[in-house]
């Protein structure tokens, strides 16, 4: 069956599932396969828990005229995304990044909900099925999906790209990640800019952050709004306090930034007054998340009352950037994920609050391949260079890092980390919960 004939079912039953345990009455049930498993060998399953159609790739399926047999189900699941998509006239902005491209996919979202229907990713739906479950998911009333693409391998942006084809796009940042997959930090970089790539053959719009400089060369000759601290910038901001929550001033250039830049759908500028917001986000480093957001919102027509409540009603969840206070210390956690770039501004964030005493729960950073010896002996170098009173390790990459301090608590698996903090019962600490998903360090919350 191609990709129109499918769309004429899923015109009528709209609501699509992967897995065939949570199947709606009237869905259609996609047959993919992972490591583990065979989406195939469910399709009765999916039939008999409520599912009108499922789609299955394997020869010899049951002979049923609700089983749909394709040559590949995956493939059909893009192919079905990006054909609904351009049937829509949803303005699509894709956002990737090593770093904060979850907060700011959220910040976005929450800016421009405030006066537009919008769809935006939900968790962290930002692979190669995720992103085309997003985009089944657009009704004709949304005028906005805000699109997170990850990637952890060369040409997968391009990738999510081709099936999602944004209409604008902005890379957070680019860091030292999943170095294993994309093989050189050079590899990261030239995979984020493949949303540079696409958007500029497409002659939609980039937002960049202007302080970036290899944001700033990579973006190219294309349509650009700048966003960041430098005068030309369309949007400017600057930190003004961080030693909680972060707290910054913005105002719109009265030249809406340099000479030939795209005019905004919103008409003329919105003057140049000064506004102060107060988020909920700790870290310094979320203020160019903030600051995209803002920057997005302004040339959409935001207004800014109802912008600026957005931002500092927005509340970090899923251990990103949280601030947390409890009976007996004050956490910051950060455990939703972790690479030498976003281990160092968190670090770097950390080591500058002026309070006392510290403590820091770190755990291991995966997926850097024959990086990973190497980028763990810096991060225990940086934290013995700096004054902090408790240092806790967790993770089998910290075994063959040499001379950690003896004073300090290594633990090769979270379980003997969460007995040792009951049995301590820290108190009266700020402590930073740093690592990866893989680490859940998120259940030693409970403990402290």
């Amino acid at each position: 069956m191609d990709t129109i004939e499918l769309y004429a079912i899923f015109s009528k039953y709209p609501a699509i599932t992967t897995d065939s345990r949570n199947c709606p009455e009237g869905s259609i049930f996609f047959a993919l396969k992972g490591d583990k498993f065979d989406g195939n060998d469910y399709i009765e399953q999916a039939l008999h828990n409520g599912a009108a159609f499922a789609v299955g790739d394997r020869a010899g399926l049951p002979k049923d005229n609700r089983i749909i047999q394709v040559d590949n189900a995956l493939q059909s699941l893009q192919d079905l995304a990006n054909y609904h998509r351009k049937q829509l006239n949803t303005k699509v902005i894709s956002i990737t990044g090593t770093n904060g491209k979850t907060t700011t996919k959220e910040l976005i979202a929450a800016v421009l909900s405030t006066q537009y229907p919008v769809l935006f990713t939900q968790g962290n739906l930002n692979n190669h099925i995720g992103v085309p479950l997003t985009l089944l998911r657009l009704k004709p009333e949304h005028r906005f999906a805000v699109i997170e693409m990850g990637a952890n391998h060369s040409g997968e942006i391009h990738e999510l790209c081709c099936i999602a084809d944004p209409d604008f796009g902005l890379i957070t940042n680019v860091g030292k990640a999943h170095l294993e997959g994309f093989g050189s930090f050079e590899g990261v970089v030239r995979t984020k800019v493949e949303l540079y790539d696409y958007i500029r053959e497409k002659k939609g719009l980039l937002f960049v952050n202007i302080d970036n400089p290899i944001l700033k060369e990579h973006s190219g000759k294309a349509n650009i709004i700048y966003y960041g601290t430098a005068p030309e910038a369309f949007v400017r901001g600057q930190i003004t306090a961080s030693e909680s929550c972060l707290e910054m001033e913005y105002h719109l250039s009265p030249q809406g930034g340099e000479t030939g830049l795209p005019p905004s759908p919103c008409g003329e500028g919105q003057g140049v007054r000064c506004h102060s917001i107060q988020t909920q986000l700790v870290g310094s480093y979320n203020f160019e998340n903030v600051l995209a957001a803002i920057c997005m919102g302004l040339y959409w027509g935001i207004e800014t009352d109802k912008m600026n409540k957005a931002i500092t009603d927005y509340t970090p969840d899923n251990n990103r950037s949280q601030s947390l206070k409890t009976k007996r210390n004050r956490l910051i956690i950060d455990s939703y994920n972790a690479n030498p770039s976003s281990m160092q501004v968190a670090l770097d964030n950390f080591f500058n609050l002026k309070v006392s005493p510290k403590m820091a729960i770190v755990g291991e950073m995966k997926e850097l391949g024959e990086y990973s010896l190497d980028e763990h002996q810096k991060l225990v170098d940086c934290l013995q260079r700096n004054a902090i009173d408790k240092v806790i390790l967790c993770g089998e990459h910290f075994r063959n890092i040499r001379s950690i301090p003896p004073e300090w608590n290594t633990f090769l698996h979270t379980q003997e980390l969460l007995d040792f903090l009951q049995s301590e019962a820290f108190s009266g600490y700020h402590i930073l919960i740093k690592g990866s998903r893989t680490n859940q360090l998120e259940k030693t919350i409970e403990y402290l």
